[in-house]
């Protein structure tokens, strides 16, 4: 899907200042936790003299020999020099750090060994980064074994309002998992549980909330987290974040790609959608049971730290807006840094990211779902996003 090259700009511009709004708010609580044993300590802070070079390591032998390419997976990693990474010298890479911290909570084996001095680097200079990935890291550009399209799309968490109990507008529930999830494989389709008795009673009571539109709850299905506001019987708001707690284990179909094969609609973005369903109420649920997938959720609390990150992806640490990727992880290891490149046409990008997530449509060595964040302008963002992709590992030397 395109837009406009001025709507394109904007939008990269909104994300970016968000993206640093993000990292100021985080950061602070980042370092102090990693100031309590056993986690690393920062050294106090160095004064540079002006004009001093702020790097302290050399920069990587551009002219020495390549490493083998390595297989992994579905992909072959060809090694290649840094100077071919599109854009490496224009990175805002302090904005990346925070995700890389992330990681370093649950690192992959070949990453640990770098954690101490990647939360070092957190308040280093962008200069000193950008010299410490050149000497500790090789990268391999990405080839896939097996064919397939190289393609980024995007996703988000979708931030929604909601009851704890049903109303007269809202009575769209959101499930935890059945207590017989993993004895009935697979579970009921989705137009199953709108009308079988058996799968109705067995979801009776596991109602966390109720939203207004079965759309919204589709939305929040597909992405597998969101944000609810949730008004509680005695008057009180509880803000929560609904993660993935499971599905029905049935194969999982676009609506769009429905409603493009009926020919009811061109434009198949998720606002597309919508307005489709607006103007045929009396065909919503045809298209919402064209999709027999369907996710259960468990509610977790969202803090004020919490709410500057996204869910927590595959990897088991939270998403970091426009810096975490979902991937397909027998081709790269949860953890990995990856220089990611795509010329548009909604958001050309050239950028550090961090092999965070995954998901069930992540099919392919050169394939990533880009994280772009939460609400109403990330969900128009990542529901337009489908473009070319350039993928780079960036591996312990």
């Amino acid at each position: 899907m395109s837009t406009s090259s001025n709507s394109a700009a904007s939008a990269s511009s909104r994300i970016s200042s968000m993206f640093r709004v993000l990292f100021l708010a985080a950061i602070v609580g980042m370092l102090a936790a990693c100031a309590a044993p056993p986690r690393y300590e920062p050294p106090p802070a160095r004064v540079v003299p002006p004009g001093a070079p702020a790097a302290t390591l050399p920069p990587a032998d551009e002219a020495g020999p390549l490493p083998p390419a390595r297989v992994q997976g579905k992909a072959r990693w060809v090694p290649v020099r840094w100077s071919d990474l599109p854009g490496f010298a224009d990175d805002a890479l302090h904005e990346a750090w925070n995700a890389w911290i992330r990681s370093c909570e649950r690192p992959s084996p070949a990453h640990a060994a770098l954690c101490p001095e990647v939360r070092r680097l957190s308040i280093g200079a962008p200069e000193e980064q950008r010299a410490w990935l050149q000497q500790r890291l090789q990268p391999y550009r990405i080839e896939p074994l097996q064919g397939g399209e190289p393609l980024l799309t995007g996703y988000y968490e979708p931030m929604l309002e909601a009851s704890r109990v049903p109303t007269a507008t809202q009575q769209v529930p959101l499930y935890r998992p059945p207590a017989d999830l993993n004895t009935r494989r697979p579970w009921y389709t989705r137009q199953e549980i709108d009308t079988s008795p058996a799968a109705r009673a067995a979801l009776r009571g596991r109602e966390i909330a109720y939203v207004a539109d079965p759309l919204d709850a589709l939305s929040l299905q597909i992405q597998g987290s969101g944000r609810v506001r949730i008004a509680e019987p005695d008057g009180r708001v509880t803000m929560a974040r609904l993660a993935y707690a499971g599905s029905n284990e049935q194969p999982y179909r676009s609506v769009g790609g429905w409603l493009l094969q009926q020919r009811a609609l061109t434009d198949a973005s998720w606002s597309g959608i919508k307005a489709w369903a607006r103007a045929n109420p009396q065909r919503t649920q045809e298209m919402l049971w064209s999709n027999p997938r369907v996710v259960f959720f468990r509610e977790e609390p969202l803090s004020e730290l919490d709410a500057a990150f996204g869910p927590r992806g595959a990897q088991g640490v939270p998403l970091t807006p426009g810096r975490s990727i979902a991937v397909e992880k027998d081709s790269v290891p949860y953890g990995t840094p990856m220089w990611l490149s795509t010329p548009g046409p909604l958001l050309a990008l050239n950028r550090l990211v961090f092999a965070q997530d995954t998901g069930s449509a992540i099919v392919g060595a050169v394939r990533a779902d880009y994280f772009v964040g939460w609400g109403l302008e990330a969900g128009e963002i990542a529901g337009r996003m489908k473009q070319p992709l350039a993928l780079w590992v960036l591996w312990p030397r």
